[in-house]
């Protein structure tokens, strides 16, 4: 009995067997360029929050709804929010796929991602863009001080 134990040039080129979108692939680039973006954004939402005008102590309810009452901050936040949870979802799957073996296991665990990862985005999507911190029609009682003014 013998066995042909040649190993291809390291250079020849891999052929696919499977045609159509490589996701292992765009995941790599995915977990690069949001890497980047969100250090940018990381860092600009900490300047912002942290060092500009009185530092920590400025960030009250107020602060936060003066700053979700501006589209800039709206839409610079809901980016922070996609890149995190699509950046931490991905690797949370890679790391599904590198160790669980099992086939079912597994498409549970990617189907719990999923499903999470969606009704974070929504819920998140929701506070970023309905945000009123002076609802009409509250009880005076129950909202911030400085929405008495508008009530």
């Amino acid at each position: 009995m013998t066995t042909d134990l040649t190993l291809d040039n390291p250079r020849t080129p891999h052929a696919r067997t499977k045609r159509g979108i490589n996701w292992e692939k765009w995941g790599w680039i995915y977990m690069r360029v949001s890497g980047v973006l969100l250090v940018v954004l990381i860092f600009g939402h900490l300047f912002v929050n942290l060092f500009l005008g009185d530092g920590v102590n400025q960030i009250d309810f107020a602060f936060v709804a003066g700053k979700l009452a501006d589209p800039f901050w709206q839409w610079y936040d809901f980016a922070l929010l996609v890149l995190a949870l699509i950046h931490g979802t991905n690797g949370m799957r890679t790391i599904v796929n590198d160790y669980v073996a099992k086939a079912s296991i597994r498409r549970i665990l990617h189907a719990a991602l999923l499903s999470s990862t969606a009704v974070l985005l929504v819920l998140g999507t929701l506070v970023l863009f309905t945000f009123d911190p002076c609802p009409a029609g509250a009880d005076p009682e129950l909202v911030a001080s400085f929405c008495e003014d508008i009530l």
